[in-house]
């Protein structure tokens, strides 16, 4: 497919509560997962796999600094090459402009039309998948519909209250949208839209440039989901590994699926591979006296304590006699001589002194927030 077949637009001004304090400072997108990973590292695989080099993205002010450190000029994911294009906008200038009556998706619309691409794909930014845009794609061009959004069959229990559920036909024709939290009868499986769209983009300059003179929402994705029972739209079915992280309890669960091999498997080694920004650090070191279970590691890490059904990220230093079990742990954390975790998840620069105790459950993990020092047991709850 030759590169300017699509563009992308990254979404990522949605923010929920229920994942502080874990995005006090950072997006909900560069949220580590698996050890080395970030959550958007997903989105942008996407989009370069299918041969996409023109990206904007949409951020919220005072939240960017981890998404620059992460994303640097691009480079792992072909965006710094020639013919390459990135923009950056704020999703607070998208709202000063519409509150001061101006042209708001102005920008948006420049950059599509210095894309030169014919179609355009929105991406959300909670849904974690590995998905080929070449196959969704190929289905909006075979039926020619407005707009192809991608939807995955979940049980209730992977569905957050602002999330949109799809009415279908037989032939996967969007019928309705509804909110999911509104009231609905009970089914093993509902029809979840995963906040990917493909469009035309001449029909979305179209429909950015009426929308702005009508004072239509200044969310792109509130717009195409607005727009998806206006139009012709068809459902693509997506049948990948799928989590969507919007709470401290859908976030854990999505990285302890990892230690589940098909789940990894499906995931991350594909036939498309995910993209993330390397390090070129040595080897994770165990020494004799470490006890692994079922855990996976980034590099770097001193492991002399046991570690049982966890994920340790880059640079984390487990001391003996310390035991870390159900629990991420972000880079450069310090476990010292005899400290236990259970449930827990903890950010970056931690350090839990020698001895302590950490200790949450299943349904409800403990977070500890960046560069704390833990010197005393915590038991159920949050610091």
């Amino acid at each position: 497919m030759k590169a300017n077949k699509m563009c992308a637009i990254l979404g990522n001004e949605h923010e929920y509560n229920g994942l502080l304090p874990l995005t006090a400072n950072r997006p909900l997108s560069t949220l580590y997962f698996d050890c080395k990973y970030r959550v958007m590292d997903f989105a942008l695989s996407s989009a370069v796999n299918a041969n996409i080099r023109t990206v904007y993205m949409i951020l919220n002010e005072g939240r960017v600094k981890s998404v620059f450190d992460h994303l640097g000029g691009g480079r792992e994911w072909g965006l710094d090459s020639i013919g390459s294009y990135q923009y950056l906008g704020f999703y607070q200038d998208i709202l000063r402009k519409k509150a001061d009556g101006k042209p708001y998706f102005s920008d948006m619309i420049g950059f599509l039309k210095k894309s030169k691409s014919a179609y355009t794909v929105f991406f959300g930014n909670k849904m974690l998948c590995n998905i080929d845009l070449r196959s969704v794609l190929a289905v909006h061009e075979a039926h020619d519909n407005e707009i192809t959004v991608v939807f995955k069959r979940v049980p209730k229990e992977k569905i957050a209250s602002d999330d949109h559920i799809l009415e279908l036909s037989d032939e996967n024709k969007v019928l309705s949208s509804e909110v999911y939290g509104e009231e609905r009868s009970e089914q093993a499986l509902y029809n979840l839209s995963m906040s990917i769209f493909l469009v035309k983009t001449d029909w979305l300059i179209d429909l950015l440039n009426k929308g702005q003179n009508a004072g239509a929402p200044a969310s792109v994705q509130e717009l195409l989901t607005r727009e998806m029972t206006r139009v012709n739209t068809r459902a693509y079915e997506y049948t990948g590994y799928l989590s969507n992280i919007y709470d401290i309890k859908s976030y854990y669960d999505a990285n302890m699926d990892m230690l589940d091999p098909e789940n990894f498997n499906t995931l991350l080694f594909s036939s498309q591979r995910v993209i993330t920004r390397t390090k070129n650090e040595v080897a994770t070191h165990f020494y004799d006296s470490s006890e692994i279970n079922s855990s996976q590691f980034a590099t770097g890490c001193i492991i002399k304590g046991k570690v049982d059904h966890s994920l340790i990220s880059r640079r984390t230093i487990v001391e003996e006699d310390a035991s870390i079990e159900n629990s991420i742990v972000m880079s450069n954390a310090k476990i010292r001589h005899g400290a236990t975790l259970k449930y827990a998840i903890l950010d970056k620069n931690v350090e839990v002194e020698a001895g302590v105790t950490i200790m949450g459950t299943p349904e409800k993990p403990i977070v500890i927030t960046k560069d704390s020092h833990v010197v005393a047991d915590i038991y159920g709850g949050e610091k």
